[in-house]
C-alpha cells in the first residue's frame, strides 16, 4: 500500500509486529491508541490519539486522523475494534481498507492446522517392517499438541519427518534419545515429547554452540555465509526447552567426539538450566543433525552409532540435502557396512530412519 496505514491500537504484540514488518517493506505508518498513556508511543515516528470505539465521537475523530495523515489503510488486532472498523468503514471511510483479516481467525488458524496434523498422521499410519509390534498410538489430540508448540519453535524440521518420528517412536525400545546437533531445539523438543508420550526414556542434545563448528567445509559455501550467533542459539533453546524438561531433558555443550566419550564416561549430566539427569546409557533414538561435512558426520556416526540397542532407530538428518551430500555419503556406507544387523530403513522428509534388528 502506497498511503500510509494506521496501526490501532498500536501497542499490541501483534501490531509491535506488524510495525516491524511494514518498516522493513518500507511501509509508512502511524500509530494510534486510545490510552491517556501508551507506552508503545515511543516506537513510532508518527502518532494520533483516537477516542474509545465506544465513544460517540469516535467516527468523527477517526475521519479527521484520516484525512490529516492520508491514511489508505488500518491494521487493527483487537477483536472488538476490528469488527467494528469492518462493519463501520464501508459507510463512514469507503476508500479506507483494513489490511489484516479477522484476528480471531488468525489465532485460530494454527490450532486447526495442528488439529488437521494430528487427524493426519492417525489416518497415515506407516507399515514399517520394523522389529517389534507397535505400541498403540496417542491421541489425536496428543499429537496436534506435540505439532503446535513445536511449531512456534524456530528451526528446520519438516512435517514428514514429524510425521516418520511419530511412528517410529510407537516402534522403539526403551533408552535414552541423544541428539547430535540440537541449535534452537525445534527437534528436540518433538523427541523429548514423544519420549515422554511413549515412556522411552530421557532426552540427552549434544551441540557444541560453537560458531567454529558450524562451518561446513564441504558444502559450496551458502551455509556458511549465514550469520549465526552461537551464544544466543544456546539461549533460545533453554528457553524452549525448559518448561517441559521436567528432569527428563538435558545438554552437553559440547563437540559430538567428546561428548560421546562424557556419555560412555557415567550416566549423570549436570547443568545449571536443568540440573542432573541420569540416563540409561543406553540408546533407543540417535538423531544426527550435526556438521554436515562427511568428515564430520563419520565421526558422529562412529562416536555413537554402536551404543544404539537392539531395535533402536538411527535418524540421519538431511539425508536429502540441497548444500552437500556428507550426510547421505556417510549414510549410504552405514548401510552398506550394516545390511545385516538392520530391520528397516526408509526416506521421510529430508531424513533417512534406520531400525537396527
Amino acid at each position: 500500500m502506497t498511503k500510509p496505514v494506521l496501526i490501532f491500537p498500536a501497542g499490541m504484540p501483534r501490531s509491535l509486529a506488524y510495525l516491524q514488518r511494514a518498516r522493513a517493506e518500507g511501509q509508512h505508518v502511524i500509530g494510534s491508541s486510545s490510552l491517556g498513556y501508551d507506552p508503545a508511543r515511543e516506537h513510532y515516528s508518527q502518532w494520533v490519539h483516537l477516542p474509545y470505539i465506544t465513544a460517540p465521537d469516535f467516527d468523527q475523530a477517526l475521519r479527521q486522523a484520516v484525512a490529516d495523515f492520508d491514511i489508505g489503510g488500518i491494521f487493527s488486532p483487537n477483536v472488538v475494534a476490528w469488527d467494528y472498523l469492518h462493519r463501520c468503514l464501508p459507510d463512514i471511510l469507503p476508500d479506507v481498507k483494513l489490511v489484516n483479516s479477522c484476528p480471531m481467525d488468525s489465532e485460530v488458524a494454527p490450532y486447526q492446522s495442528a488439529l488437521q496434523f494430528g487427524a493426519s498422521v492417525l489416518s497415515r499410519p506407516m507399515e514399517l517392517a520394523a522389529s517389534a509390534p507397535p505400541r498403540l498410538s496417542v491421541s489425536p489430540l496428543e499429537i496436534a499438541a506435540l505439532f503446535r508448540h513445536a511449531d512456534v519453535i524456530p528451526g528446520m524440521c519438516d512435517h514428514d519427518k514429524i510425521h516418520a518420528l511419530c511412528e517410529i517412536f510407537r516402534h522403539s525400545p526403551a533408552g535414552d534419545i541423544v541428539e547430535i546437533g540440537s541449535w534452537w531445539g525445534k527437534s528436540a523438543f518433538v523427541l523429548a515429547r514423544l519420549a515422554r508420550c511413549y515412556g522411552i526414556g530421557k532426552l540427552l542434545c549434544v551441540d557444541p554452540w560453537s560458531n567454529e563448528h558450524l562451518i561446513q567445509k564441504e558444502e559450496n559455501g551458502l551455509v556458511s555465509r549465514v550469520p549465526a550467533n552461537a551464544d544466543e542459539a544456546l539461549t533460545v533453546f533453554l528457553l524452549n526447552l525448559l518448561p517441559y524438561a521436567n528432569g527428563a531433558v538435558n545438554y552437553l555443550r559440547l563437540p559430538s567426539v567428546d561428548a560421546a566419550v562424557e556419555y560412555r564416561r557415567g550416566p549423570i549430566v549436570t547443568t545449571a538450566a536443568f540440573g542432573e539427569t541420569r540416563y540409561a546409557g543406553r540408546i533407543a533414538v540417535l538423531h544426527v543433525d550435526g556438521n554436515h561435512d562427511y568428515v564430520s558426520v563419520k565421526k558422529d556416526v562412529a562416536a555413537w552409532c554402536d551404543l544404539v540397542v537392539p531395535g533402536g532407530w538411527i535418524v540421519m538428518d538431511d539425508y536429502v540435502w540441497p548444500y552437500g551430500d556428507g550426510p547421505k555419503k556417510v549414510s549410504d556406507e552405514f548401510l552398506d557396512n550394516h545390511v545385516q544387523d538392520i530391520a528397516c530403513a526408509f526416506v521421510m522428509g529430508s531424513a533417512l530412519f534406520i531400525q537396527k534388528k
